[in-house]
């Protein structure tokens, strides 16, 4: 076997984990959830209004999915009627970072892709 042989078993093994975060992550309700969690405590309503076209159960679903991966703390202050608040954890907010650079990146280079797009697509049509 040569040495630039790859075992694609172990990397299918270290992929599945790295996958399935970033599938959670990588999503447009998650990216716009952490997005606007960013800006500091944020309720539900704030982010069902901030979050154009997400539905309630949508949100809510996501809400428990960032949560369970640690990256949200959901706070429940006990007044009538709960007061339900939604911040950021430290790894968030260093994803946030990232989500930045990513978001910034797009924003540079949209019109380039636009571009290559259109012309890919009228040299194939034919």
């Amino acid at each position: 076997m040569s040495q630039s042989h790859i075992d694609v078993t172990a990397l299918t093994g270290e992929a599945c984990p790295v996958s399935g975060v970033l599938d959670h992550v990588s999503g447009k309700w998650s990216i716009g959830i952490l997005v606007a969690a960013a800006q500091g405590p944020v309720r539900f309503t704030e982010l069902e209004r901030s979050i154009t076209g997400i539905s309630r159960r949508m949100l809510t679903l996501k809400l428990r999915k960032l949560e369970r991966d640690g990256l949200l703390v959901r706070t429940v202050h006990p007044v009538v009627p709960p007061k339900v608040e939604y911040t950021l954890t430290e790894m968030a907010r260093e994803l946030h970072e990232s989500l930045l650079g990513l978001t910034d990146w797009a924003k540079r280079h949209g019109s380039t892709i636009a571009a290559a797009r259109a012309a890919y697509d009228s040299e194939h049509d034919g």
